[in-house]
């Protein structure tokens, strides 16, 4: 990592102190995964509430994310970053006093506000922040925190609710997010009015709403690929466990979602710092590729080897993908857009995984859930489709940029 010694003391202070804001941001949130469900289930909750409950986490991620990503552009990313851990920090806290399934159904929603705001301004600051020749490699290594905190917090949520009871539980799940306020603080955001100063006049689209933003050229596509990508990880995430239980086969779950975390965080290594060299296309492609592959694989699973693989196939595929898709948006709009821009596409994951649940599990009624993740690769095949044949201008310069043959038109800096 000797990229960190060519930045400027200011800005590697502030990067390191923003990688540690993410750390104790994601393991606030990740502490919670395990236990809350088990939560809701101790104050009285259903199966169906359960899930009711878990999923209206994307209800105020999904309602927030756009004027968020405006305000980060407008006000800042660190008001934005401050908005998320503040809000991380407070949900915990009033957990301990709801009793009530609408009351925990709001909360909820209230909850998913946090990461809305702290993955879009915390995208956002790192590509101000980053030296645009080496963008994917820091981008990739500053993609980190999200990994190790879903490693480290669920296991520490679960042993403490375990041992010492909610309470402490979510005492703890606020304490990591008020640390990362302080951190949050300490930073030192790039100055606003130089980033309209180096704007192109020519590319400002500061007029443009949320929708008009959407249909852009450099957006859409994207957009739509994270929005097939979320519905096929929404489904990977939700009914993994009850298909492993179906196949009646002796393996734990808990072992596919840690194997797709041990090769994401590998790969998050190496391809940001690659994708410098060959181009953000090859990399997006290989990764929607292992996703096909993931999803095969779990369809035609017979044994925990199988799942094994295919987690450590997902994982390498989810490493790849979504660092590669904010390095790409990075590329492609000015300083003055990203915060609404990164909204955009990272929206698009969002709304996929939200979707997921209803619609795959529709579908799983009438198919079964093996059938269900031969669907999820038919969809992972269109993302991939879509994205060699429409990431550039025609379909020819399209074919070179999903190949690394070509650098891609619509990049800034000609990535």
């Amino acid at each position: 990592m000797n990229l960190f010694n060519d930045i400027d003391p200011q800005r590697r202070r502030s990067l390191l102190t923003l990688f540690t804001a993410g750390l104790l941001f994601w393991s606030s949130l990740a502490s919670l995964l395990p236990t809350l469900p088990l939560y809701v289930q101790f104050v009285g909750g259903t199966k169906q509430q359960i899930g009711f409950v878990m999923g209206a986490f994307a209800i105020g991620l999904l309602l927030s994310r756009p004027q968020l990503g405006k305000i980060a552009d407008l006000k800042g990313r660190k008001q934005v970053l401050l908005v998320g851990v503040w809000v991380a920090s407070i949900a915990p806290i009033c957990y301990l006093f709801a009793k009530s399934i609408p009351l925990l159904l709001v909360l909820r929603a209230f909850h998913g506000i946090s990461i809305a705001a702290f993955t879009t301004a915390y995208s956002a600051l790192v590509t101000d922040l980053s030296p645009p020749q080496k963008r994917g490699e820091l981008i990739g290594y500053m993609s980190l925190v999200s990994p190790i905190g879903l490693a480290f917090g669920p296991a520490i949520g679960g042993y403490v609710q375990a041992e010492i009871g909610y309470t402490q539980l979510f005492v703890m799940s606020a304490f990591f997010a008020v640390i990362g306020v302080c951190f949050i603080y300490k930073i030192a955001e790039p100055n606003r009015a130089e980033f309209a100063k180096n704007g192109s006049p020519s590319e400002d689209n500061s007029h443009q709403n949320y929708w008009q933003m959407l249909w852009n050229p450099r957006v859409r596509i994207p957009a739509f690929v994270l929005l097939m990508l979320g519905l096929v990880f929404g489904t990977m995430s939700t009914f993994l466990p009850l298909f492993v239980q179906e196949t009646k086969i002796d393996f734990n779950a808990g072992l596919f979602y840690s194997t797709a975390a041990i090769a994401s965080f590998s790969m998050r290594l190496v391809t940001g710092k690659a994708s410098d060299k060959y181009g953000r296309g090859l990399f997006i492609s290989g990764g929607l590729i292992c996703y096909i592959l993931s999803m095969i694989l779990l369809y035609r699973a017979n044994s925990s080897s199988a799942f094994l693989i295919a987690a450590a196939i997902e994982g390498i595929g989810g490493g790849t993908v979504l660092p590669m898709m904010v390095t790409l948006m990075a590329d492609r709009c000015e300083p003055q857009e990203r915060g609404r821009l990164f909204s955009i596409c990272i929206g698009g994951f969002d709304l996929g995984i939200a979707l997921a649940g209803p619609t795959l599990g529709f579908v799983a009624e009438y198919i079964g859930y093996r059938n269900m993740f031969g669907c999820a690769a038919g969809l992972a095949g269109l993302a991939l489709l879509i994205f060699i044949t429409q990431s550039s201008k025609n379909l020819s310069y399209s074919i070179k940029f999903a190949s690394g043959r070509a650098k891609d038109v619509y990049a800034l800096n000609k990535f």
